[in-house]
């Protein structure tokens, strides 16, 4: 499996809505700390609170949510502090949210080591919360915060209401500093679905059709009855058909519409086509109808993916597509660019990050003469590793592409999702051999890196050596990965010569070819690095491993050969 880059986004809350000078000194930290992307900062007058959002990769984003709380602690007085918004610390809030590779409970356990540390080295006591509550009540944001910081000096004394972590005595320390909510929650994604009225009424009812809360039972007439109470005295209400959602209906003035504007808690339990759908099927049930969706806001690249498969998979396509193809999908199935275009390079949270990394000159966002370039010139790096990785992402791409034609032959309509599970399969494996291509330069930049290491001292020569050594382990063990991956080509190529389009059978003896290629030049480059290795035990697992992948692919790309050739022959 493709490896999914782990992606953490913070939302911290900062009690300073109103001095741009301290707002900024708090958000260049987080932006000097390194590895993380600044997306947002949302200072409120009134509330007296600024919202900032940056995300990153687990450790860099706990690395510059530490960093800002400290700063905020320098810079923000909370006995001075007056705002609308509730509110108990400098930092009041520091939520942590998976977007991509990463787990609620895992982001739950990294709130909690950082509500640790920051009450061991800054000395500011912490709450935990929602999903990394240590007590089942603390869930609840409003009870690790109730009474907010005026109601700290009482609850630094009881033990039942005293924090999580940095628990002591009100002293003058905490009444500055006051104390912060460290938690983890879902990614919560903000999402207006257009309508072709301007009716608020009719808006508001398919909203409360599909909310998680409902509407109010009444009495007869469901909209002037007397509303149904129970015995505590209690509002009964009639749930709506959408999990971990909330919604209102409104008009839009700028627009000329109504929208539902909805907030989905939880995607895991509600995902955004599953909500587009029901707001659809409710708002045709009083004789409405979406005409497109606005994004309000970030939105986990795998929301859109899972939505654009979702609509292939309803029209009998294949969803072994390239990414950007699925997404497009996504976009035009749900109406993203109803109001205005929908560019994902600016909505989608890893797609911010990714165009970061192409400004450093990955090598896979060049262009096909853009890489051959590259490789031409005098400098050692792409080289024979990377060139083998690519080799055998065309090769994996080659083999998908058979499957999804054959998937869409006239004729074999039946056989859709057989071939479109291949094609899956081809994507994850170019997919990952992409990536490699990249990895595998990067592994030649730390041993030039590691050989540039000062060596003036004995002490100096050990750790020099120690690095070049580490560094050359690295360099054999990731075309190593190249070769187990490419191997796996086979096995889409072959199936793809039995069962796939015959007229594209060349095309599946190609990518074979091509995966033969990738093993064999990656596996050379096991072998080169391995022999600089000290540790010839290593060395020679290495090369062991390297040497049976390689006669095994010789073996493959010639029993596809003959298969191809007999196709081809019609014997």
């Amino acid at each position: 499996m493709a490896k999914i880059k782990q992606i953490v986004e913070c939302v911290p809350n900062f009690s300073e809505g109103r001095d741009k000078n301290v707002i900024k000194q708090i958000t260049d930290v987080i932006e000097e700390a390194g590895g993380v992307k600044l997306l947002d900062v949302d200072p409120g007058e009134a509330t007296n609170r600024t919202v900032v959002t940056f995300v990153g990769e687990p450790e860099a984003v706990v690395e510059a949510a530490f960093k800002a709380v400290k700063k905020a602690g320098e810079l923000i007085d909370m006995r001075k502090h007056h705002g609308a918004h509730p509110r108990m610390g400098a930092t009041d809030v520091l939520p942590l949210v998976p977007v991509s590779g990463i787990t609620l409970e895992e982001c739950a356990e990294l709130a909690r080591k950082l509500a640790k540390r920051i009450a061991d080295e800054l000395q500011i006591p912490c709450y935990c919360y929602e999903e990394a509550a240590l007590k089942p009540e603390r869930r609840n944001l409003a009870v690790c915060r109730a009474g907010e910081y005026e109601a700290l000096p009482e609850k630094m004394g009881d033990a039942d209401k005293a924090p999580d972590f940095g628990a002591r005595p009100f002293d003058e320390g905490v009444a500055r500093t006051g104390c912060t909510a460290v938690g983890a929650r879902d990614f919560l994604i903000a999402v207006n679905f257009n309508l072709n009225t301007t009716s608020t009424r009719r808006a508001n009812a398919v909203a409360f059709d599909v909310r998680e809360k409902g509407r109010p039972v009444r009495e007869g007439n469901p909209i002037t009855g007397k509303v149904k109470k129970d015995a505590d005295g209690k509002t009964i209400m009639q749930p709506g058909t959408l999990k971990s959602t909330k919604a209102i209906g409104w008009f839009i003035e700028e627009y000329g519409i109504a929208q539902v504007s909805m907030n989905i808690t939880n995607i895991n339990v509600t995902p955004l086509h599953v909500a587009f759908d029901e707001v659809c099927r409710c708002a045709q049930n009083r004789g409405l109808r979406v005409t497109g969706t606005e994004i309000v806001g970030l939105v986990p690249k795998r929301s859109i993916v899972d939505a654009g498969k979702y609509f292939l998979e309803k029209q009998h396509r294949s969803t072994g597509i390239p990414e950007e193809d699925i997404m497009n999908i996504a976009v035009k199935s749900m109406g993203l660019d109803d109001l205005r275009p929908f560019v994902p390079e600016e909505k989608v949270v890893e797609m911010l990050l990714e165009a970061d990394q192409k400004k450093a000159k990955r090598l896979t966002a060049l262009t096909v003469k853009g890489f051959a370039d590259e490789t031409a010139r005098e400098s050692p790096a792409p080289g024979g590793g990377s060139v083998a990785a690519y080799m055998g992402a065309l090769g994996a791409a080659l083999a998908t592409m058979v499957a999804n034609l054959s998937a869409h032959k006239p004729g074999w309509d039946d056989r859709w999702n057989e071939f479109s599970q291949w094609a899956d399969k081809g994507m994850v494996l170019e997919t990952e051999l992409l990536r490699l291509v990249d990895d595998d330069t990067e592994a030649f930049n730390r041993i030039m890196a590691a050989f540039g290491m000062p060596k003036g001292t004995d002490e100096e020569k050990q750790l020099r050596s120690e690095a070049i050594q580490k560094a050359t382990l690295f360099a054999a063990q990731v075309p190593l990965e190249t070769m187990k991956t490419s191997a796996q080509v086979f096995e889409l190529c072959r199936a793809m010569v039995e069962t796939g389009n015959p007229n594209s059978v060349s095309d599946a003896g190609v990518g074979a070819l091509a995966a033969r290629a990738a093993v064999m030049g990656a596996g050379l480059n096991v072998k080169i690095n391995a022999s600089s290795l000290k540790d010839q035990d290593a060395a020679k697992a290495l090369i062991g491993e390297a040497e049976a992948l390689m006669a095994e692919a010789t073996k493959q790309e010639a029993e596809i050969m003959q298969m191809v050739e007999r196709v081809i022959s019609g014997n």
